[in-house]
């Protein structure tokens, strides 16, 4: 139950942020956020050439020229990946019985080839009001916020309520990598424990045009999943074709799970999306979208209105069941004979709380062929059900973005790609995607080429989550 006490704070901490916000262009410690930032992401932290140990390195020296004590300083790499390590900071809470808040963000970045890019992917560049680089967004955005607003808390002398914890971590971008969230929790899970966890995963949607359209906040995610096809074969001379072919074997279970389907589901946070998006879809004119967003939140067998609400946007479709696609083949050993192997990367987007297994018996059936072996590939961890979605979380977000953002309506999310958050959720701490950045239709091109966000937006996402931690690190 909140008291007149949170709620008071609440009031003040969003006049502080009105007046951080009409002030920001003068703000004297936005110099010191764009250096840090800037020697984030110009630190190379790919798999196949940077690393994240230097990266965390470099923030936790910032951090103790700001006062932050070497006690409070932990950096950590496993032996067997000596530049996959990451970094644990700790602001300490002036209250012992409040559960600490924990502030996620990965350091490692997408492969970026210099060839492919207009320019450096490794040199941040400021161009038409946008900042490029490899990881200008996707994650080192945030991870500078967290990674600033720390710095910010120690030299405003400022003692929260609930410690605070930043977990700067690797490998969240490479299937099969060593991930630090993951080691985290099981070999330190006393360095990251909290009541919950902001993490990556939301933000704001900016239409075509540049309008806000709304702020996100993530309660659950997708894991993904990799299946191996695998048809394998005696072959022969290709002048002597069969219809036993690994080939024809392999194109047949493609087909089929290009047109399966599975199950429509719905979490609290994709209702509360449909719902609150409906809204939108109808004030800009898209009433048969709009009808059909409600209608799937109601009575989700509706096929006509899943349709519909899918053929208007893959990211809707996306968010409302398992999704698997083949992103891979591979086949045949010569031009002049018959494939002796044949085999096909399936990589699927597992809905919240169904386990590998279901989906993987669910491509067999799908597939209908004892010639196609189906093969879990490496499971990177569990899924688990998404954490509730509480007012404790939503009242405080919705508030800051009324005040930054008047009009802008706060709606949850289920996302449909993957984070981190994953392995906080299977250990039992709630992890919620809030960023306070708005991204254009693309996204920024993460993971593509020439990746970008906007200067304003990520101004104004470090003015959003500063302030809204300390709401939350306030509240009883």
């Amino acid at each position: 139950m909140k008291s007149r006490f949170v709620l008071g704070a609440v009031s003040a901490m969003l006049a502080c942020v009105q007046s951080a916000y009409a002030v920001q262009a003068a703000d004297p410690t936005e110099p010191q956020f764009r250096a840090l930032y800037k020697e984030l992401v110009e630190t190379n932290t790919t798999l196949s050439a940077g690393s994240c140990t230097l990266a965390a390195e470099r923030i936790a020296a910032r951090l103790k020229t700001a006062g932050f004590p070497d006690a409070d300083l932990h950096l950590y790499a496993d032996p067997a990946h000596p530049k996959e390590g990451g970094l644990v900071a700790i602001l300490p809470g002036r209250d012992p019985k409040a559960k600490a808040i924990l502030l996620l963000a990965h350091i490692d970045v997408v492969e970026a080839k210099r060839e492919d890019w207009v320019r450096d992917p490794f040199t941040l560049v400021e161009e038409d009001g946008k900042f490029y680089a490899r990881g200008a967004l996707d994650d080192k955005a945030q991870a500078a916020i967290w990674a600033d607003s720390l710095v910010r808390f120690k030299q405003e002398g400022y003692k929260p309520r609930h410690t605070l914890k930043m977990a700067l971590t690797c490998g969240e971008e490479t299937a099969g990598a060593f991930n630090g969230a993951e080691w985290l929790t099981k070999n330190r899970r006393e360095l990251i424990d909290a009541a919950y966890a902001l993490n990556e995963g939301a933000g704001g949607e900016l239409n075509a045009a540049g309008k806000r359209v709304s702020m996100t906040v993530q309660a659950g995610e997708k894991v993904a999943q990799n299946y191996r096809l695998e048809v394998i074969n005696r072959g022969g001379h290709s002048s002597r074709p069969v219809k036993d072919n690994a080939i024809y074997h392999l194109a047949g279970a493609l087909e089929k799970i290009q047109g399966y389907e599975f199950p429509i589901q719905l979490t609290d946070g994709s209702k509360g999306y449909l719902n609150a998006m409906a809204k939108i879809e109808l004030a800009a004119g898209h009433k048969e979208v709009a009808d059909a967003m409600l209608t799937v939140a109601k009575n989700p067998s509706d096929e006509k209105a899943v349709s519909t609400v899918s053929n208007a946007s893959p990211s809707w479709g996306a968010m409302l069941h398992t999704t698997c696609v083949a992103t891979m083949l591979d086949a045949g050993h010569a031009t002049n004979a018959l494939p002796q192997r044949a085999r096909a990367n399936i990589n699927c987007r597992i809905f919240p709380g169904v386990t590998q297994e279901t989906v993987r018996q669910a491509l067999v059936k799908a597939i209908d062929d004892p010639a196609v072996k189906v093969e879990t590939l490496e499971i990177r961890g569990e899924n688990s059900p998404p954490p509730a979605l509480t007012r404790a979380i939503m009242e405080p977000v919705e508030k800051m973005t009324a005040k930054l953002w008047p009009g802008v309506p706060v709606m949850p999310i289920l996302q449909s790609g993957a984070t981190d958050g994953q392995f906080l959720n299977a250990a039992g701490i709630p992890t919620y995607g809030i960023s306070g950045i708005f991204l254009t239709p693309d996204l920024g091109n993460i993971h593509g080429l020439n990746e970008y966000i906007g200067v304003q937006s990520l101004m104004e996402g470090r003015v959003f989550l500063h302030e809204l931690v300390k709401v939350y690190a306030e509240q009883n």
